[in-house]
Formats: C-alpha cells, structure tokens, sequence
C-alpha cells in the first residue's frame, strides 16, 4: 500500500517514465518561448494590457476549443491526436522565430502566434491528460497528474532563468527556435508507444453530438460542475502574477530578461515543493481545506509581491504562490479524472480546461487593463481580494472527496435479438420498463427512480418520465427516448458498475414475476395504409 500512495510509484511503468521525460523537454522549451513572448512584447509596446495579453493569448484556445478537443480525444486514437498537435505547435513556433529573427513581429502578429501556439495545446492536453488512465492503473493516477504537474514546475524552476539568458544573450528569437526544437523529443516518445487499442462495434460519434454528450454528463453530475466553478474562479485571479510579472520586473525590480526568468523560476520551485507533498498533505486534511489555505497562500503572496520592491523579498513571496498553484489545479484535475468513466474522460477535463483558462483568459485581460487604468500594484491587490472570495466560496460549495466508486463499464448489456430489420440510425427509439411496486416502498422506488433518471440522461436518454397506471396503482413504468438504435446501444454500454447498485435496488423492489419487462419500440412518423407498408422514419438512413 506504501508504494501505492507513493508520489513515485506511477514511474514503475515503462510508458510513463519514457513520457514524462519527453514531457520534461517539451515543456523547457515552452517556457524558455513563453519568456521570449513575454520579453519581447515589453520592448514592442509600452501597454500592461498588451503585455498580459501574451498568456491571454495562449490561454484563450484552450478555452474555446478544449470542448472539440476532448470529443476528439474520446472518439479518436489520442496518441494520433497528440502527434498533430505537436507537430503542428513546432511548425508555428519555428515560424515564429524565422519571423523575429527577419525583426518582422509587431504586437499583434506575436499575439496571433502565440494564440496558435495555444490552438495546439488546446488539442494536446486532453488527449495527454486522459490517456493517463491508459497508462498507468487507477491507483497510481492521483500521483501521475502530480508527477506530471511536477515536471512542469520543475522546468518552470529553471526554464525562465534559462530562457531569460537566451534572451539576454541571444534575442527573442533564439528563445523560440529552442522552443521550436523542444517538440521533437515529445513527438518520438508518442510515435515509439504503441498503446492498446480497444476496438470499439460502434460508429464513431459525430463531433457536435459527441461534444453535447460530455456537456450533458457534465451538467448531470453536481460534484464536477462544483469543481469546474472554483477553477474558474481559481483561474481567474491567480492568473495575475504569471500576466503582469513582465511588468512587475521592469517598473518595480528594475530587473531585465534575465530577472524575470528568475522570478518566474522561484515561482516554478514553490510548485515542486508543493508537488512533492501533495500527497502527505491530502493525507492529512481534506480537498477543501486544501483548496481554502492554496487560495489565502496566493492571495498573501499577490499583496506581498504588489508591495515589494526588494529583488530578494520578490523572489521570496513567489514561492508559497507556485506551492498553492499546484496543490490546487492538480487537485482538481485529479477530482475530474477520477469522477469520469472512460468514455467521457477526455470531454470532462476539455471542460474543466475551458473553465479554468476562460477564467485565466479573461483574468489576464481584466487584470491588465486594471493595472493599465490604475497600476500594476493595485492589480495584484484587487486579484488577492478575489482569491478571498474564492476562499469563502468554499464554505457554500466545498470540493467533493475524491470519488472511489468503480467506474469501468458494466460490461452486462447484450443486444436483444429484434424480428424487425432495423439498420443502425433507425430511430427514434422508446424503450418502457414496467415495475410492480408495494405500497410501502414507494418512497424508496421513487428516491430510487430520482437517481436513475440522472443516470439515464447523463448516459444519453432524452424524454425521461416515470408514469403509474390509474387502474393499477402498483404499477409504474419507467420511459424515455433516444434518437436511434446505436444511440440506444451506446447509452447501455456507457452503464458503469457504479450504476449497477441502483438498478440491483430496484430489481429488488419490483413484486412481479421474474425481471420487470422491458418494451424496445420506434416510433412511426406516419400511420401506414397496411401491415405491408415498409418500415419508415424520418432519421433512417
């Protein structure tokens, strides 16, 4: 059991040391590009908005396009995913030096290649993210995201020194070469593994009708959306020391390139040390106390930086904001993979994406333009405030445990044998389970009932209702639509051994003869002339 809870244990898997190191690389090389983006945009303009827009612009992607990435990561090989969006990331940022090198970037062309440069993560992270339950078994995923958080502020430690260096040295332009070249580790890594592919009987979803099934599941499921609203929240005020760090070295430190690179590495080495007892401290108090002491750590480490023109003192403060940043967004992000089945993981962290850098997208935008309409001091101040806010949200939405029900698919569901030649898209289909139900177990059967018509439309039903004949009061009938047969077909095979208990429970309640009965039918959309009549509906194809 020790070597469970070990932080190091998901490195007994060959896959995932080999990943992570190449990871390691990749995210160097980000960080040395994001040092140079951020560099550069201070010697482009004199703008704090414009400065900050540099992490809006690599933040606002993921927002808008993480929903598509994570249908695309659930419905398509995700190592294939990964491959296009490195390799098309290193023919942007390659791009991106060539034009620096010519002296042909202004403010706005930067912004356009970073936001590119940010398109490809956005289609990067969910495919990554979810196939960590691919690589490494489900007790080990709490310590792989903190590994993987680790490894990233681990560069993020060193990367900004060295990325300032480059700049000093060598020009914004050698940074983004280096960040150019980064990305062929990674991509070797991925075209080396060879994961298991699950061949699935199924058509592959649409993308609009896959990215509508991870909304729903979502906006079903109480204890995510609590999640994705303190990321948000989360995001958007901790995002200020990482917009307005630029400016805050230049105005306040009186420091260079160089400076700041180091600033951002102080803030990567608080971030290590909170990685490396992320698990002792989840061992002793719960995700939301966790949650409430990283969001008054960062807010004390916002005003002390805002007051603070000491180089010293300044590196200081931003060691507590580095451990509370990742003691919180590894916190949720384990929440989301571990309250997921598999067949929706990636739409549910795309989604915990797209809340969390909206809110650091947006925080970047509001947070410069404050420090551009009063100063960058007052920024950091205001930020902190919201970060008190965010502390005493907790008292009204506290963060779910950790959730330890067994999500893998039920695995039960065999397809009944029909006597009508329906093809796959045939529909819409209603399907009626009659149960037999005592008096006195009513109240159960509709607690019962409650939950499962959660289940039902997380899973995909659509028009659920529960109806009780008035001739025959015992009995009560459970109905609900889905649009065609393989939309019926996928909605079972989505069933996870969590959901079993709730249907043993009913099975127990139902006084009839043998299990209650099920009724598959489709609906006509016209009356036919005869019993010859072909079989016709307005979806069949």
């Amino acid at each position: 059991m020790a070597e469970r809870t070990s932080i190091l244990a998901p490195f007994r898997h060959e896959t995932f040391r080999t990943l992570w190191a190449a990871t390691l690389i990749s995210n160097l090389g980000g960080l040395v590009q994001a040092v140079g983006a951020g560099w550069m945009m201070t010697t482009l303009t004199t703008s704090h908005n414009m400065v900050a827009l540099v992490q809006a612009s690599t933040t606002l992607p993921i927002m808008v396009f993480s929903i598509a990435a994570g249908a695309l990561a659930d419905n398509f090989d995700r190592r294939s995913v990964m491959l296009v969006a490195q390799a098309g990331m290193a023919v942007v940022s390659l791009m991106l030096a060539v034009t620096a090198w010519m002296g042909l970037l202004n403010p706005w062309l930067l912004l356009t290649f970073t936001f590119l440069i940010g398109c490809g993560t956005a289609l990067f992270n969910p495919s990554w993210q979810a196939s960590m339950g691919d690589i490494v078994p489900r007790e080990d995923l709490p310590g792989a995201v903190t590994l993987n958080s680790m490894g990233f502020n681990m560069m993020r430690s060193v990367g900004p020194a060295v990325g300032g260096m480059i700049v000093a040295l060598a020009g914004a332009s050698a940074a983004f070469a280096v960040n150019a070249f980064s990305y062929l580790t990674l991509i070797a890594a991925l075209w080396r593994w060879q994961p298991k592919r699950v061949k699935s009987r199924l058509p592959r979803e649409k993308l609009g009708s896959a990215m509508w099934a991870g909304v729903r599941y979502m906006s079903l499921s109480p204890n995510l959306l609590t999640v994705l609203f303190r990321g948000f929240l989360f995001g958007f005020a901790a995002i200020v020391i990482m917009a307005l760090l630029p400016s805050v070295a230049e105005e306040y430190v009186g420091g260079g390139a160089l400076v700041y690179g180091t600033l951002l590495g102080c803030f990567g080495l608080g971030a290590i040390g909170g990685a490396f007892f992320n698990g002792r401290i989840r061992q002793r108090f719960s995700n939301e106390v966790i949650v409430r002491i990283a969001c008054l750590g960062f807010a004390l480490s916002c005003v002390g930086l805002a007051f603070s023109r000491d180089v010293a003192l300044s590196h200081l403060v931003l060691l507590p904001a580095g451990a509370c940043w990742v003691l919180s967004l590894s916190l949720f992000n384990v929440s989301i993979q571990l309250s997921s089945p598999r067949w929706v993981v990636g739409r549910a962290l795309s989604l915990y994406q797209t809340a969390t850098f909206g809110g650091m997208a947006g925080g970047s935008w509001i947070w410069g333009l404050t420090a551009d309409a009063t100063d960058p001091q007052w920024a950091l101040v205001a930020a902190g405030a919201v970060l008190l806010v965010c502390f005493g949200v907790g008292f009204a939405l506290p963060l779910p445990q950790f959730d330890d029900r067994d999500l893998n698919p039920l695995g039960t569901f065999n397809e009944p044998l029909l006597k009508l030649d329906l093809r796959p898209r045939s529909g819409p289909i209603m399907v009626m389970i009659d149960y037999e139900i005592a008096q006195e177990d009513i109240s159960r059967f509709l607690a019962l009932m409650s939950e499962r018509r959660r289940i039902r439309m997380r899973d995909g039903a659509r028009q659920w209702a529960l109806l009780r004949d008035l001739e025959k009061p015992n009995i009560w009938v459970e109905s609900y639509h889905v649009p065609t047969w393989v939309d019926y077909v996928r909605h079972n095979l989505r069933r996870t051994k969590a959901d079993a208990d709730n249907t043993e429970q009913l099975r127990a309640l139902h006084r009839g003869e043998g299990l209650p009965h099920v009724h598959r039918m489709i609906e006509r959309q016209t009356v036919p002339l005869d019993d010859t009549t072909p079989l016709r509906d307005s979806t069949e194809v």
